[in-house]
């Protein structure tokens, strides 16, 4: 698709192995059950559109994906805004533009299916995440999220 030679398409069910690797990976700990609740509501509810997209080697290996929610409102009218869940791109072949690539497919994805914004949330303390979204046009929110300790 572009000069790292991989493809971005849309998740599959086959693909949970490869996003919950990746994860691992990344985090250095399984969220397996995570991702099985995850790939559940994008495979088999109906008030999902399907919005995750991998990215794919030409030999078919997953090196990176990006998962979002759009939820289906009542009779079948969804939101125009979506929320980016996660993203993650095997720590080997980071710098190679595949997060970008996946950002920019996915966005493209969005805006077929309607969206006109989209939001994800990321922890002050991640500078290099939120490097990588500055980077890639997100901006801070005119929302604050609020938290209360229990």
């Amino acid at each position: 698709m572009n000069q790292n030679n991989v493809k971005i398409r849309l998740m599959q069910t086959g693909d949970f192995d490869a996003v919950v690797a990746i994860d691992e990976k990344i985090l250095q700990t399984s969220h397996s059950g995570y991702y099985s609740m995850k790939f559940e509501k994008l495979f088999k509810s109906k008030d999902y559109l399907p919005a995750s997209l991998v990215a794919e080697q030409e030999d078919g290996t997953v090196v990176g994906f990006v998962m979002g929610e759009i939820f289906m409102g009542e009779y079948g009218i969804y939101q125009e805004e979506a929320t980016l869940v996660t993203i993650g791109v095997d720590p080997d072949y980071r710098q190679k533009g595949i997060g970008k690539q996946l950002i920019n497919e996915f966005m493209d994805h969005l805006r077929t299916l309607g969206v006109k914004k989209m939001y994800t949330l990321v922890g002050l303390e991640d500078a290099k995440l939120m490097h990588f979204f500055s980077a890639n046009q997100f901006v801070p929110s005119k929302t604050i999220n609020l938290e209360r300790s229990i």
